[in-house]
């Protein structure tokens, strides 16, 4: 009795601590959406214990963590994502990354939302060598489409 209920205390701590780190790594579980003062729509993003900002979003209405990277050229997913959304792969290209050249194939989201934004045939590329449980990074073929305003810990987007 007294082995079980260790057993379940530490499976209680585990759990716990497991949403403690979800929870800092990505602290926009549920992004925070207002309307601004000239009625355009907002997207409040906290910033990350490690400096970066991560949120959950959908692409094609299915559920995916984004990480925002104003370096990525296009919005970039892992093949098992692109596999389970059935995307259609275009012409293979080089990309160049932090880690050097790496093979990707060129899609086209029908949809990409993240809280109340939501913009229609985002630009993509599909990357083998991304691990599927990596964040899609969400680049700048949806970012350059709204306003970004960083401050205080905080990003705005605004479309």
């Amino acid at each position: 009795m007294l082995i079980a209920a260790w057993v379940g205390g530490l499976v209680l701590l585990t759990l716990l601590f497991q949403d403690v780190l979800e929870s800092r790594f990505n602290p926009n579980s549920e992004p925070v959406v207002q309307v601004g003062r000239d009625g355009r729509s907002e997207v409040v993003l906290e910033r990350n214990a490690q400096g970066h900002y991560v949120a959950n979003g959908f692409i094609n209405g299915y559920p995916v963590t984004f990480l925002v990277d104003t370096g990525a050229t296009d919005v970039a997913l892992s093949e098992g994502l692109a596999n389970h959304l059935r995307l259609q792969r275009g012409g293979g290209a080089i990309s160049q990354t932090a880690n050097g050249p790496v093979a990707v194939w060129q899609t086209v989201l029908d949809q990409v939302r993240i809280g109340s934004i939501a913009l229609e045939d985002i630009r993509a590329s599909i990357l083998p060598a991304m691990r599927a449980d990596d964040p899609v990074l969400l680049g700048m073929s949806f970012l350059r489409q709204i306003e970004l305003i960083q401050r205080e810990g905080q990003l705005l987007l605004r479309y």
